[in-house]
């Protein structure tokens, strides 16, 4: 396994400088600017993994998706969307892990490993995808607050929400961290006692004394039909369930990715990380659609009549259903701050991608200047000019564009997949045919899963609106918001590949670099901390 000779490869300056400046490998990457630094702790990395992005996705919208399909395609909708994730989230640990560069975004690597127009164009697609992903989730925060009927405007709302979601982000990464892990944290704690609570209805042992059990798979049914009768009806209805449900994984994996780039320790946690994300998975998001569906019938009218906040939540109907009152405002309180953190997330990764795009030179250069802290200020300054678009919400209907945002989102965040599985299987045949074989991280699941992710999430993509070509269904804003990430995304990669039409439409394997950056990165490690003790394990949980 010999050293890449870089001179020899047709990558260009654009690329040698993008690899030295973002991996952080030289003592003259780049002596007029600060960079990124490294202060998220292991605690706050698995918080943030754990629930940066469970939002109002989860808490609201599932509601809207239950009452598409029923408790049963709800249930086989999310199961199968987390297997694909499950993929994802394993294919990237594998290549982040291995060189875990500060402010590196999975733009990096497809930069790195597969050509630089796939890195630009993915770039974008980050930053455009997660910025409006930031307006959203205020949206959603200031419609959850009108649950209180709150006599002041939402736009007073929406202005507190930027003001602190921006206003963290200006912060050192150490203070997002620490943020992030409470907020994440009420979201957890929350999920927590929601599963306990429908676990104890299931059983009968609310005020009403009546044992749920399975009845509302059976009255109104387990399943739904939407446009058409019959199984045409079911089908469709299936497919639709399908594709609202990745909307709460958007972009969640790719947080992962970020959060190495800045957290101490990478090789070492990044996996840690990874290798409990099944678990959440399979707790956090199976286990709230399956308790949704124990606790609310699909055909309640409050799921779909367009109430703000907790009134819309399957959680929270299904609780009052039962007799409980109070729970209501605790649980709308908690889907305020989930917004909140959901926000803060979306907008440090637009900012970081902005980041990555300035040091490759894809991006003006004023949006690589840091501060002394690390923070990319002049990217955040720019990403957080997105939040603007919350003010929608004060004139037009909120509901409206709630959809307007999860059609958008959920093309981005498909393509956004595909793309890692396509940057994955580059850095797997680089390494099998340089014969890298000193990996921190490897599952099991791997090839295949990449290849069943790859052509799981393409499909999703292309039937992403499938429903406006029904009789009548017709509309042109509802049409480009369903596919106009598509086009967007073409654009930005064939554009970057004509300019840059001399170059190789991907890097050969055997010269990929795999070398530069590994040794400085490896040599920035800390040993694993001993927690023999009980209270070690707690310090370490703590610190």
């Amino acid at each position: 396994m010999g050293v890449v000779d870089l001179e020899s490869k047709d990558y260009g300056p654009e690329y040698l400088e993008h690899d030295v400046r973002a991996g952080e490998v030289s003592d003259d990457a780049d002596p007029i600017h600060e960079t990124t630094k490294r202060g998220l702790k292991s605690r706050h990395a698995q918080m943030i993994a754990l629930g940066g992005t469970i939002g109002t996705g989860l808490f609201v919208g599932s509601g809207a998706t239950l009452a598409r399909g029923g408790p049963a395609f709800i249930l086989i909708a999310y199961s199968l969307i987390t297997f694909f994730v499950l993929g994802i989230v394993t294919a990237i640990t594998e290549v982040a892990a291995y060189l875990p560069v500060a402010g590196g975004t999975m733009s990096y690597y497809g930069h790195r490993y597969v050509s630089s127009s796939l890195g630009f164009a993915m770039g974008w697609l980050y930053w455009y995808s997660l910025g409006v992903l930031v307006p959203y989730e205020i949206t959603a925060g200031g419609l959850v607050i009108d649950y209180w009927e709150s006599p002041v405007n939402i736009a007073i709302w929406i202005t507190i929400f930027i003001l602190v979601i921006v206003g963290l982000n200006f912060l050192p990464v150490k203070y997002y961290g620490e943020t992030e892990f409470w907020f994440a944290s009420l979201k957890v704690f929350m999920i927590i006692g929601l599963l306990i609570l429908s676990f104890i209805l299931f059983w009968g042992g609310g005020p009403s004394r009546q044992r749920l059990g399975f009845h509302y798979w059976m009255d109104p049914g387990a399943t739904n039909s939407w446009l058409v009768p019959g199984s045409a009806g079911a089908l469709v209805a299936f497919l639709s369930v399908t594709i609202l449900s990745a909307f709460p994984f958007a972009f969640a994996p790719e947080l992962l990715v970020v959060t190495g780039g800045e957290m101490v320790s990478p090789r070492r946690n990044l996996p840690t990380a990874a290798k409990r994300y099944f678990y959440r998975l399979i707790f956090f998001y199976i286990g709230s659609v399956l308790a949704i569906g124990v606790i609310c019938p699909y055909n309640d009218p409050a799921l779909t009549s367009g109430e703000a906040g907790a009134k819309a939540s399957p959680f929270v109907i299904g609780i009052k259903n039962a007799g409980i009152d109070g729970l209501d405002h605790v649980i709308n309180a908690v889907i305020v701050t989930s917004a909140w953190s959901s926000g803060n997330s979306f907008l440090y990764i637009s900012s970081r991608s902005l980041y990555s795009l300035a040091v490759a030179g894809n991006a003006p250069a004023m949006f690589k200047k840091c501060t002394k802290g690390g923070v990319p200020y002049m990217a955040v300054g720019c990403s957080s000019l997105f939040t603007a678009l919350a003010y929608l919400n004060v004139g037009n209907s909120g509901s409206e564009v709630f959809t307007w945002f999860v059609n958008l989102t959920n093309t981005s965040s498909f393509i956004s997949w595909t793309c890692c599985c396509i940057i994955y299987l580059r850095f797997r045949k680089a390494c099998r045919v340089q014969g890298m074989t000193d990996l921190p991280y490897h599952s099991l699941m791997q090839p295949w899963s990449s290849y069943i992710s790859m052509v799981a999430f393409t499909i999703l993509c292309l039937i992403n609106g499938f429903d406006v070509f029904f009789p009548g269904r017709f509309s042109a804003s509802t049409f480009l918001t369903a596919y106009v990430g598509i086009p967007v995304f073409f654009a930005l990669y064939f554009g970057h590949r004509i300019y840059h039409r001399h170059d190789r439409w991907a890097h050969r394997p055997e010269e990929i670099d795999l070398h530069t950056g590994v040794r400085e990165i490896i040599e920035g490690e800390t040993p694993a901390p001993v927690k023999d003790t009980w209270w070690k394990k707690i310090k370490y949980v703590i610190e």
